[in-house]
């Protein structure tokens, strides 16, 4: 095997495992949140028999798997959603490093996507958004500007894509509001699309927003929900595919357009 394919495989496989990873946390403070707890103080323990979980049990995937899904000292059962987290968060990972290779932009959207993630099992779980998960994602727009070719002109895009997404939501949502008389859209939702606006751009955020509200009323449809529905996950599973193939989709559509 040529070293350059090992090398690329072992990249592959360090991405898929830390993504796991980062989706056993994601899975483990969106739990906390919901239950109104600190995510960053304690340490994880069974919610059954509340024994404090050691390495062994905290492998991601591979605890699950050996463990046949029950707690090692109680036996309950443990959640399937851990293992369902574990491997999304493996595969978010996984497909960074295969659409940007080795590079800060892959770091990047690593980052980004763990953050999505959490947004979207929260919203699930809770109907929020935290404001924490929004500066999160400023930050790490930020952080990762001067790695770009010209920073200044993402930035300026970037800004430009934020207050057409974010403002031109929150024009939409007070409108609807009016004709409704009830909240049709989440302040969460409005940050939300402000902030993934940063990275998206203008043409980008507009395939987004299409996405997302295509992605919505599918999840609606499927859940068979005729109550409120978090739209947050919908928005995060647009916002994942535009990173991914957004502007080749966008370029294809360019091209066969008289």
């Amino acid at each position: 095997m040529p070293i350059e394919t090992a090398l690329w495989i072992y990249v592959l496989v360090l991405a898929f495992l830390c993504g796991a990873c980062a989706g056993s946390f994601v899975n483990c403070a969106a739990d906390r949140y919901a239950a109104k707890q600190s995510i960053f103080r304690g340490r994880s323990h069974c919610p059954v028999c509340g024994h404090t979980l050691g390495i062994l049990d905290l492998f991601p995937i591979f605890s699950y798997i050996f463990l046949r899904g029950k707690c090692r000292h109680c036996g309950a059962k443990i959640p399937v959603r851990c293992l369902i987290t574990e491997l999304c968060g493996g595969l978010l990972f996984l497909t960074a490093a295969m659409r940007f290779g080795v590079s800060f932009q892959t770091l990047e959207y690593c980052l980004l996507f763990a953050a999505l993630f959490a947004v979207a099992l929260i919203d699930f779980d809770t109907m929020e958004i935290p404001d924490g998960i929004h500066l999160f994602g400023i930050f790490v727009f930020l952080v990762f500007l001067p790695a770009y070719p010209s920073p200044q002109e993402r930035l300026m895009e970037g800004l430009l894509g934020a207050l057409v997404f974010g403002g031109g939501m929150l024009a939409v949502s007070l409108i609807m509001d009016a004709i409704l008389k009830r909240d049709s859209l989440g302040g969460g939702d409005i940050k939300l699309f402000a902030v993934l606006g940063l990275f998206n751009g203008v043409w980008r955020g507009l395939f987004h927003l299409i996405l997302s509200c295509l992605t919505g009323i599918l999840l609606y449809v499927l859940a068979r929900q005729k109550n409120e529905f978090p739209f947050g996950p919908a928005i995060c599973i647009a916002a994942w595919v535009t990173a991914l193939v957004g502007q080749e989709i966008i370029d294809l559509y360019l091209s066969i357009i008289p």
